[in-house]
């Protein structure tokens, strides 16, 4: 079975895979934000609760030598920032802001890859459920 989270590092380097699960990572788990995204004019005015899980891939090495802040990516800062992707600019789908969560972190010069889970926990569902959500993984191009 191949590894999920293995990916070719560039389509110039097609033998050469990453294991990912292996790399430096941050994870903010868990971000609730407020934000007046989705498609009924209920869900634009009244609001509701999205809930972020990012996962973001940067080298630590540099950062710990020196222990230097600016070598690695503050995560106080990611997470205000992500919380800010979620609540500005409302539109109908979650998949159109774990995209700006994705382009936001990737704007750090350290990060090299990204996943990012946005949960709708209050969704207008009519069936009984605890959770849905979008996930996506992108990479600096």
């Amino acid at each position: 079975m191949p590894d999920l989270n293995a990916v070719r590092q560039s389509p110039d380097a097609p033998s050469a895979v990453v294991d990912w699960a292996a790399r430096d990572h941050i994870t903010l788990t868990g971000l609730r934000v407020q934000a007046h995204h989705g498609v009924f004019d209920f869900e634009r005015e009244n609001g509701q609760a999205f809930v972020a899980d990012v996962t973001v891939w940067l080298d630590f090495a540099a950062a710990a030598a020196g222990d230097e802040l600016a070598a690695t990516i503050h995560y106080g800062v990611l997470a205000e920032e992500v919380a800010a992707a979620v609540q500005r600019d409302p539109v109908d789908l979650i998949e159109t802001v774990v995209e700006r969560i994705a382009a936001t972190v990737l704007a750090h010069p350290a990060a090299q890859r990204v996943r990012v889970t946005l949960h709708k926990p209050d969704a207008p569902i009519t069936v009984p459920f605890d959770d849905v959500s979008v996930t996506i993984t992108r990479e600096r191009s």
